[in-house]
C-alpha cells in the first residue's frame, strides 16, 4: 500500500510528543521513540486489531514494548488512537501520581499490558501471551468460531537482545513453534555505554534461527514503510514459527545526536528540540502540537476497532447458543473469578492422617483441583518429578505435530530455564484467561527474582511452587539449600510467601493464592515429611498465622514455619518433661497475611507478657517483628542426610529447648514485656 505525506506527518507527531515530554520532565529516552515511530505507525494503523475504549477485549491484539525506557513511544501512540491518557497526561510523563511512568505499569495505564524496564522481561512476557493465547484458542475455538485468534508483538531492543531471561524465553518460543508471536528488533547499534561494538557483536539473527524462528530484515527502518509492511506480512503468514524481523533505525532520528548515545538517556537540549520541530515541519515554539488530521487518522482505526469488537460480541453471543457451558467457562474466566464452590475440593487433614511431604501434599492438591479450576495451568522448569507439579492425567502443552501433547494442553515444560519460567508465567496471567502455577526448587526462585518482582509489581496471579524448602533437601548440601531466599521474597511488596507446615495449610496456601487475583504467590514446600499437626485448620491457615498449641501458663512461645512447628511441638514436650517449663506454639505459613490481620487478633497469637522464640533453618532477618529472639541459620548448610544436618545445626527439640530456656531467663525481669507485634507505628501503617 502506497504511504504518503499524511503517514510521514503522524510518525512526526510521534517523534515531536516524546521530544517534548521527555524535554519537559528533563528525564526520559526519546532516542528509542523518535527511531521506532515509523514501525510502530504501520503496526498499529495497519495491523492491530484494538479497541481503545475498551482496552481489556480480550481478542485485541497484544503489544508488548520490552525496551521499557522507550515508553513515550507508547504513551504517544495510546494518546493519539484514543486510549484514555490525555494530553495532560504526557505532560506529566514520569511525575508524582502521573499514569504515565517512566516505564511501563500495566496496572496505572491503560493499553499497558504488561509491566516492563528491566531488559528482557517484556519480551519474556510476550512469550507467555503468545503462549495463553494459543492455550485459550485451542480449548475454545470451535469450527465457525474462531472466538481467539489474536497475534502478540513485540518490540525489542540489543539491551533486551544481551539479558540472558529474553534467549531463554526465544529458546522455549522456538521450540513451542508460536507462530502467533511477531517480535520486532531495534537494531540501533547504541545503547547506554555507547556504540554496542564495545560489548554486543554476535549476529542475533543468526542466533534466532538457531532457536527456530522465522527471520525477516528490513535494512531502512526510517524510512521504508512499505518494506516494514511487507516485513510484518510475511510474518503473520508463517503459522508453524514465531518471527522476527531485525529492523535497523537511527536512534533519535532527526536529532543532532542522531545515531549516538548522547540521545539515549537523556532528553534533547532547546536547540536540537526546535530545529528537529523545524525539520518535521511543526512550529518550534510550540508543544504538544497533534495535528488535526493525524487525530483523525488514528480515530479512524480506533473507530474500525471498536466495530471489530462489536462482531465479536455478537459471535460470542451465538457462540453460547452452540456451546453453552465453554460459554459460561470464557465469561467467567474474564471477570478473574474462580468457579462457584471449587474450594470445596480443597484437601482436609486430621491429626491422625500419615506424615507426607508437603510437596506431595501440593501434589494432591492440583489433583483434587485441577478438574474444577480449568485455567489453572501448571508446569515445572524441568523438576516434574521432584516438585510434583504435574497431576495424573495432564496433558503437556506442546504443538501437535511434535506428537507429545496438544495446544490446549495444561502442562508447561519450561526447560531449565526458571527465569523465562517466571516471565512467561507473568504474560500467561496478563493475557486474562489462565492462572498459570511454575515449579522449582525454592534456592532457584532466586535465579527468577527479576520476574518475580514483577510479578508482585504487575499485579499478576502468578503461583511459584518452591520445593526442597530448606537444609531437608539434605545431600544436596548448601548449593541447594535456600538460607537467605525466604527474607528476600518477604520484603518483596505485594507477594505472599507461604511455608506450610502440614496438609491443612498446604490447601490454605492455594485456597489463598488461587483467590487473591491481584498478589502473586511463592508456595515453600518440603522435600522430607512432616506430621499432621492437631492445632491446623484450613481455617486457621488463611489467617496467615495461628496458635497451633494454646497454653495460658506459658513461659514461652515458640514461633515457626514449615517443617520447624513440628519439631516445636516435640519441643514444648521436652521443656515440659525437662525443664518443667510450659510453653505455647505459633505457626506462620505466611508473615504478609498475618500482618493484615486485626491488632487484637495479632496480639492473642503472640501476646504481651511472654517472651516470643522464632524458629526457622533460614536467615533470622525479620523474625525480630514477630519475636523477642532469633533461631535460626545465618550460615550457609551442609551436605548430608536431612536428619543429621538439623542435627549439626541444633534443630531439634533439645536444641530449641535450650533456646527457650536462655529467652526465658534473658527477659524475666522486663517487666511489662511488650509482645514484638506492638509497636509504635502500628496505627500508622
Amino acid at each position: 500500500m502506497a504511504y504518503g505525506e499524511l503517514d510521514q506527518l503522524a510518525i512526526n507527531t510521534i517523534r515531536t510528543l516524546a521530544v517534548d515530554a521527555t524535554f519537559k520532565a528533563n528525564s526520559g529516552h526519546p532516542g528509542a521513540p523518535m527511531g521506532m515511530a515509523p514501525v510502530s505507525h504501520v503496526l498499529f494503523n495497519k495491523f492491530m486489531k484494538f479497541n481503545p475504549k475498551n482496552p481489556k477485549w480480550v481478542n485485541r491484539d497484544r503489544f508488548v514494548l520490552s525496551n521499557g525506557h522507550g515508553c513515550m513511544l507508547q504513551y504517544a501512540l495510546l494518546h493519539l488512537f484514543g486510549y484514555a491518557v490525555s494530553m495532560d497526561d504526557l505532560k506529566s510523563f514520569r511525575q508524582i501520581d502521573s499514569i504515565t511512568p517512566g516505564h511501563p505499569e500495566s496496572h496505572d495505564t491503560p493499553g499497558i499490558e504488561v509491566t516492563t524496564g528491566p531488559l528482557g522481561q517484556g519480551f519474556s512476557n510476550a512469550v507467555g501471551l503468545a503462549v495463553a493465547q494459543a492455550q485459550t484458542a485451542a480449548t475454545f475455538n470451535k469450527p465457525g468460531y474462531e472466538l481467539i485468534d489474536n497475534y502478540t508483538y513485540t518490540f525489542f531492543g540489543d539491551g533486551c537482545a544481551m539479558e540472558g531471561v529474553a534467549s531463554e524465553a526465544a529458546s522455549a518460543a522456538g521450540h513451542l513453534q508460536l507462530g502467533n508471536l511477531i517480535a520486532i528488533y531495534d537494531d540501533n547499534g547504541i545503547s547506554i555505554d555507547g556504540d554496542t561494538k564495545c560489548a554486543f557483536t554476535e549476529d542475533v539473527m543468526k542466533r534466532f534461527e538457531a532457536y527456530g524462528w522465522h527471520c525477516e530484515y528490513v535494512k531502512d527502518g526510517d524510512n521504508d514503510l512499505e518494506g516494514i509492511e511487507a516485513a510484518i506480512k510475511k510474518c503473520q503468514a508463517v503459522k508453524d514459527k514465531p518471527s522476527v524481523i531485525k529492523l535497523t533505525t537511527t536512534i533519535g532520528f532527526g536529532s543532532k545526536l542522531q545515531g549516538t548515545g548522547g540521545v539515549h538517556g537523556n532528553p534533547l537540549k532547546e536547540d536540537d528540540m526546535k530545529q528537529v520541530k523545524a525539520k518535521f515541519g511543526f512550529d518550534p515554539e510550540k508543544s504538544f502540537v497533534v495535528p488535526k488530521e493525524v487525530y483523525d487518522l488514528y480515530g479512524k482505526k480506533a473507530t474500525e476497532g471498536a466495530a471489530l469488537e462489536e462482531e465479536w460480541n455478537k459471535l460470542f453471543e451465538k457462540y453460547g447458543s452452540e456451546h453453552k457451558e465453554l460459554h459460561a467457562d470464557l465469561a467467567r474466566r474474564l471477570t478473574l473469578a474462580l468457579p462457584e464452590g471449587w474450594e470445596k475440593k480443597l484437601p482436609t487433614y486430621n491429626v491422625s492422617d500419615p506424615a507426607i511431604a508437603s510437596r506431595k501434599l501440593s501434589e494432591s492438591v492440583l489433583e483434587a483441583i485441577h478438574d474444577v479450576i480449568p485455567e489453572l495451568v501448571s508446569g515445572s522448569a524441568d523438576l516434574t518429578g521432584s516438585n510434583n507439579t504435574r497431576w495424573k492425567n495432564a496433558v503437556d502443552f506442546q504443538p501437535p505435530n511434535t506428537g507429545i501433547g496438544e495446544w490446549n494442553g495444561r502442562y508447561m515444560r519450561y526447560g531449565v530455564r526458571e527465569h523465562a519460567m517466571a516471565a512467561m508465567m507473568n504474560g500467561m496471567s496478563a493475557y486474562g484467561t489462565l492462572i498459570p502455577a511454575g515449579g522449582t526448587f525454592l534456592n532457584f526462585v532466586s535465579y527468577a527474582a527479576g520476574a518475580v518482582r514483577l510479578s508482585s509489581l504487575a499485579h499478576q496471579r502468578v503461583i511459584y511452587v518452591a520445593t526442597h524448602d530448606s537444609i531437608g533437601l539434605g545431600e544436596d548440601g548448601p548449593t541447594h539449600q535456600p538460607i537467605e531466599t525466604l527474607a528476600h521474597f518477604r520484603a518483596l511488596p505485594n507477594m505472599m510467601v507461604w511455608r506450610p507446615a502440614d496438609g491443612n495449610e498446604t490447601s490454605a496456601a492455594y485456597y489463598m493464592a488461587l483467590t487473591s487475583k491481584q498478589t502473586p504467590s511463592i508456595i515453600a514446600l518440603t522435600r522430607q515429611n512432616l506430621p499432621q499437626l492437631e492445632g491446623s485448620t484450613l481455617e486457621n491457615g488463611i489467617k496467615g498465622g495461628y496458635v497451633a498449641l494454646e497454653d495460658k501458663e506459658a513461659q514461652i512461645t515458640l514461633v515457626s514455619t514449615g517443617s520447624e512447628v513440628s519439631i516445636c511441638l516435640e519441643a514444648v514436650k521436652f521443656l515440659k518433661d525437662q525443664k518443667n517449663i510450659k510453653a505455647r506454639v505459633v505457626s506462620m505459613p505466611c508473615v504478609e497475611v498475618f500482618d493484615a490481620q486485626s491488632k487484637d487478633y495479632k496480639l492473642s497469637v503472640i501476646p504481651d507478657g511472654i517472651p516470643a522464640l522464632s524458629v526457622e533453618v533460614m536467615s533470622t532477618l525479620g523474625w525480630e517483628k514477630y519475636s523477642h529472639e532469633q533461631f535460626g541459620l545465618n550460615r550457609f548448610g551442609a551436605s548430608g542426610p536431612y536428619k543429621q544436618v538439623y542435627e549439626k545445626f541444633e534443630f531439634t527439640p533439645e536444641g530449641i529447648s535450650k533456646r527457650a530456656v536462655a529467652t526465658i531467663d534473658f527477659y524475666k525481669d522486663v517487666k511489662p514485656l511488650r509482645s514484638p507485634l506492638n509497636r509504635a507505628f502500628q496505627q500508622l501503617i
